[in-house]
């Protein structure tokens, strides 16, 4: 708190900072980015790529053309995601307004996950992109359980921990990931956030942004503007709402087991990330992607 003093706030602003930091909101004031990831000017001077994303909120439109297109480049068996829109209504009628928050792995600085895998199969890339090694992975869920933000699952076909990978085989050939070039409002950023160049560099150091459960101290490279407490909070202790989002989809759509892995197998070597992603350590543990 006394950094925020230091940086000449108000009274009523340091209040307002300190309630939000407070509820769990995650607001942070301008600053540089590698001191969001807790990095000294020489250790960012040599880890030189930070990849991040910032999702702009006044600009989501709730259209979940990102969780399509990831599922589509990925091949994501039916209800499963790993990006996902939470859909949030706020406020009393007539004064109702639709609030819409997408969650994806935030790439954590310092993964928690990373540190709890028994078996080393979750890592870090030199660019900071965290991944899963699913030769290595026992499928213990352990990482599952330790993750904060709920945004890892157990794949049904593969037996093994998945999450988003930030399109890492888009990355390595200077391509954006599927869900930011599909967004129809143009709500997510993605780039180095060490890079003065970058968009999302700039982004973090003039305007305000927020992150998700700073308290957990992993340091997301996931940012957001324009925040909104209500919609973080929402239902997140409802039974009915939780029930819904964990909700068997392939039987609701009166799939049996085998016709929503036949669903799967329609894409299974075809799409983009089958064919050209590369999850093996060995591969990674020194390569940084060339966006």
């Amino acid at each position: 708190m006394d950094e925020l003093k230091g940086k000449g706030l108000s009274r009523k602003e340091f209040l307002k900072v300190a309630g939000l930091t407070a509820l769990g909101l995650g607001f942070v004031t301008l600053t540089n980015p590698a001191k969001l990831l807790g990095l000294t000017a020489k250790a960012a001077n040599s880890k030189k790529v930070r990849y991040g994303m910032v999702i702009d909120l006044k600009k989501c439109i709730g259209c979940h053309a990102c969780t399509v297109a990831c599922k589509q480049e990925n091949n994501i068996p039916l209800g499963f995601n790993r990006t996902w829109v939470k859909d949030v209504e706020a406020g009393t009628y007539p004064a109702i307004k639709r609030i819409f928050l997408p969650m994806i792995c935030n790439h954590c600085e310092t993964p928690i996950c990373n540190r709890n895998c028994p078996v080393n199969a979750t890592y870090q890339r030199p660019d900071g992109i965290v991944l899963v090694d699913r030769d290595r992975c026992i499928g213990c869920k352990y990482c599952m359980v330790s993750c904060p933000y709920n945004m890892r699952f157990p794949h049904p076909y593969l037996n093994v921990a998945d999450k988003c990978t930030f399109c890492v085989h888009r990355v390595d050939r200077g391509l954006k990931p599927a869900c930011v070039d599909s967004c129809v409002g143009k709500a997510r950023m993605f780039g180095n956030i060490l890079d003065p160049k970058e968009e999302v560099y700039k982004i973090i150091n003039t305007q305000p942004i927020s992150v998700l459960k700073p308290e957990q101290n992993t340091k997301p490279r996931v940012f957001y503007l324009n925040l909104d407490y209500l919609a973080v909070e929402a239902n997140k202790t409802d039974p009915k709402y939780m029930k819904y989002y964990r909700r068997n989809v392939a039987r609701d759509m009166g799939l049996s087991g085998k016709q929503a892995e036949a669903n799967y197998n329609v894409l299974r070597g075809k799409s983009n990330a089958d064919k050209t992603y590369n999850y093996k350590i060995k591969d990674n543990i020194n390569k940084s992607g060339t966006l």
